[in-house]
């Protein structure tokens, strides 16, 4: 199991900056893979990010391209995510997510909590 402590997030202007920080725990030498989803009012569950552990290989959902940045240090087990040109379509709860790895070819994800994104128009 990993634990995720996220911090971040707020209320901002449309068109400005918020950075979502996320701190892993626990089985941390397990760990695939990082990232976050949002889930907005009325919405099902979407993907936004996500980053390798052990490689330098970052994924990102096309409504977030070259507006959000995903990063990690891996010396403090955290991963971060810059949110540049916010629009009020990001506005969600965002949580953290770890894809584990428990076996070959067996991953589990465990979540952090999620934290509130709302970008006023």
């Amino acid at each position: 199991q990993v634990q995720l402590v996220g911090s971040g997030g707020g209320l901002v202007q449309a068109g400005g900056s918020l950075r979502l920080s996320c701190t892993a725990s626990g089985r941390t030498l397990s760990i695939y893979r990082l990232g976050w989803f949002r889930q907005a009012p009325g919405k099902e569950r979407e993907f936004v990010a996500s980053i390798r552990w052990s490689i330098d290989s970052t994924a990102y959902a096309d409504s977030v391209k070259g507006r959000f940045t995903i990063s990690k240090d891996i010396a403090k087990n955290t991963v971060s995510l810059q949110m540049n040109n916010l629009k009020p379509e990001d506005t969600a709860v965002y949580s953290c997510t770890a894809e584990v790895i428990v076996s070959v070819g067996s991953n589990i994800r465990n979540w952090g909590q999620g934290t509130q994104v709302t970008v006023s128009s």
